[in-house]
């Protein structure tokens, strides 16, 4: 992942990108094991003018907000099975659903904060989404299987 840590001040957006190496298919894992593909998201209060160190995230433990480890499941389109792609398709409907959910839920104290407060929804995850939308135009105009 590019950039693999670094420091996002509020408000601000991140592009990361995931580069993941085609390995030969004698080496592709089973069925039902667990994939070692993963990222780990570490949010971390800082003061402003903090220098950033990958050190600060475990001599500052104590002040860690968020931390999610996210698994990853590459896939290729083209082998992948309908039910495998039904799967996951249920799967993301379902993440998206639960973020729905909770912006609905947390929207009201948003609503209550002092008069000139800037908050700013989703970014990263709306430019992920339409990169996402543009991919799966790409592969359905290419005559590939679409989600």
């Amino acid at each position: 992942m590019r950039p693999p840590s670094g420091v996002l001040a509020p408000n601000a957006t991140i592009i990361a990108t995931v580069v993941k190496f085609l390995e030969q298919p004698e080496r592709e894992h089973p069925r039902g094991k667990k994939t070692k593909d993963k990222f780990k998201i570490v949010s971390l209060s800082v003061e402003p003018g903090v220098d950033f160190t990958p050190e600060l995230f475990e001599d500052q433990r104590e002040l860690v907000t968020v931390e999610r480890i996210l698994q990853v499941v590459f896939i290729d389109p083209q082998k992948a099975s309908s039910e495998e792609l039904d799967r996951l398709q249920k799967r993301l409907t379902e993440a998206e659903a639960a973020e729905a959910a909770e912006a609905a839920r947390t929207r009201p104290a948003a609503e209550m904060m002092p008069k000139g407060t800037m908050v700013v929804e989703g970014l990263v995850i709306d430019e992920w989404k339409q990169r996402r939308e543009n991919y799966l135009a790409r592969q359905h105009g290419e005559g590939g299987e679409s989600l």
